[in-house]
Order: structure tokens, then C-alpha cells, then sequence
């Protein structure tokens, strides 16, 4: 086994799991789920069936990921998030099948406690505020906080918010990567 199991860890029958990734306490992975390489599941997450994470995706303590959601390469999710995948759930009402799907852009981090309602996908880079709940498409490198989420900045790919001059351009203070700000979309121009 290439990767890491802790003893206390379900995993089902027909998951794919990628080399060097760690599963940690009381997670569940059920099956048909496929986990990337250098992965890192915090304990007590379940990861439902057809369910996919790319390479590098941090899943930290108390995550629930439902069938219907996509993340892709290194993405953060942060304590007790959550996603959701029927708009319209009911207990006496079987809406397998139903599912809306959801797409977790490449970098991108969801806040502690934030809610992600099904069929809205997070864009690239897009940073959710903890406590966030997301109820409409977040746009790459878009900063969203509040109930309902709304858009307050930009972020660059390193996690800092973008501020803007009068020509629409931005540096990022630890990378040094330069970001255009053109029609209501983020940029990152290769220098």
C-alpha cells in the first residue's frame, strides 16, 4: 500500500487512492471515490461515493464531501465544511440519482464552517470565507464571505487579497505575480 491508513479509518471496497495520501481517524471513504496522490484527510471526513479529489487536496477535521463533487488539485477545505447535493432534500423522499454536481477549482480554499450549496461551482484560486454560505457560482481568484455569500475582493494564488491601481493591476506581496482586472474577471499575467 502506497498510502497511508490510520487503524480506526473505513475504506470501502473500489476506491481509488493515490500514493502518499493519509487518511486519518474515523474518516470514511466510500466506494467508487477517487482520492489523488498527497492527499491529507483529516479525521472524521466522509467522502461519499463517486465523489473525486485531485493531487495535494487538504481535507481538514469534520468534512462532509457528497457524491456529486469535483476538487481539483490542490485544494484546501477547511474544518466542518461542508457540501450539499440535492437542492430540495426530504426524509421521506428518495432523490438518489438527483444529485446536482459541484466544481472545486484547482487552489482553491473553503473557510472553516463554510457551506457550499450543490450546483455552484468555486472557481479557480477563489478563496470562501469561513462560515460562508456559497449559493451562486464564486469566479476564479473571487474573495466571498457572509450568508448569502457575497464577493468583497480578489485573491492571488498565494492566499493575499488583490488590491487594484487605476490601471486595474495588482501585485501579489509574497510571490511578486502580477494580476489584470479586466470586465469583472482576474487575470494572472505571466511576467
Amino acid at each position: 500500500m502506497e498510502y497511508f491508513v490510520h487503524d480506526t479509518a473505513v475504506i470501502d471496497a473500489g476506491c481509488q487512492i493515490g500514493k502518499g495520501t493519509k487518511i486519518w481517524h474515523f474518516s470514511h471513504i466510500m466506494t467508487d471515490s477517487i482520492i489523488g496522490e498527497n492527499c491529507n484527510i483529516g479525521q472524521n471526513v466522509v467522502v461519499s461515493p463517486g465523489v473525486v479529489l485531485g493531487n495535494n487536496v487538504k481535507v481538514q477535521n469534520n468534512v462532509s464531501i457528497y457524491t456529486g463533487v469535483t476538487c481539483h488539485d490542490d485544494v484546501f477545505l477547511g474544518p466542518s465544511c461542508v457540501f450539499t447535493n440535492i437542492t430540495n432534500p426530504r426524509s421521506a423522499i428518495n432523490r438518489r440519482g438527483q444529485y446536482a454536481k459541484t466544481e472545486v477549482g484547482k487552489g482553491a480554499s473553503i473557510g472553516a464552517n463554510a457551506t457550499i450549496v450543490c450546483g455552484h461551482d468555486i472557481g479557480n484560486f477563489a478563496f470562501v470565507g469561513a462560515g460562508a454560505v456559497v449559493t451562486k457560482h464564486v469566479p476564479a481568484y473571487a474573495l466571498v464571505v457572509g450568508n448569502p455569500a457575497r464577493q468583497v475582493g480578489w485573491m492571488s494564488e498565494y492566499g493575499h487579497k488583490l488590491l487594484f491601481d487605476k490601471n486595474s493591476e495588482s501585485i501579489c506581496p509574497e510571490s511578486g505575480e502580477k494580476y489584470i482586472l479586466t470586465n469583472n474577471t482576474v487575470i494572472k499575467v505571466n511576467v
